[in-house]
């Protein structure tokens, strides 16, 4: 007589993992090396205010292209995320804007070729379930997260963020440095 299963097993393999929509090789690749890559980047915090700031001169001409670009076709995202960690950077003195942050974050929202798209359930949920060793930022992991359930590039000169999607397969990130 066969060995009975336990309900336990059952369950599990009943109800299994929800993949993310974006899966592949890893899939870090330089701004300087797509000039004319069409795939919809969403940008990194950091990307997004060196983006809206162009006077701060920290991203090199390569990847302003390639954001006027994805901009012109709608392509260019940020995350609501991207709003509340601004909000929080203030709060702590780490970024300091010529403006108030709420101010600054509705002009900001109105940037010409700029979508703002939501964060979801499912987006917070992936995000604890990243493969491999994930940044430990958990800002970091939400945006990355975002990225891969979008299908598209999270754009970001983040080291740890950028080695993190060379070692690990379905990981889609543009360095912008």
């Amino acid at each position: 007589m066969p060995a009975r299963k336990s309900p336990v097993a059952k369950k599990r393999r009943a109800v299994g993992e929800p993949e993310p929509t974006y899966v592949g090789l890893p899939a870090a690749w330089r701004a300087s090396e797509a000039p004319t890559r069409e795939t919809p980047l969403l940008l990194d915090t950091h990307v997004w205010i060196w983006t809206l700031d162009p006077s701060s001169g920290a991203l090199p001409n390569h990847t302003i292209r390639l954001i006027e670009r994805a901009a012109a076709s709608q392509r260019l995202l940020v995350s609501d995320f991207s709003y509340w960690e601004v909000a929080m950077l203030v709060r702590k003195g780490r970024l300091r804007l010529s403006t108030d942050v709420g101010i600054w974050l509705d002009r900001a929202g109105t940037a010409p070729g700029i979508v703002s798209v939501p964060v979801t359930r499912d987006v917070l949920v992936h995000s604890t379930r990243l493969h491999g060793e994930p940044h430990g930022d958990p800002a970091d992991r939400i945006l990355i997260a975002h990225a891969q359930t979008l299908g598209a590039a999270l754009m970001t000169c983040d080291r740890g963020i950028i080695d993190y999607a060379r070692r690990t397969p379905g990981i889609p990130v543009c360095d912008a440095r």
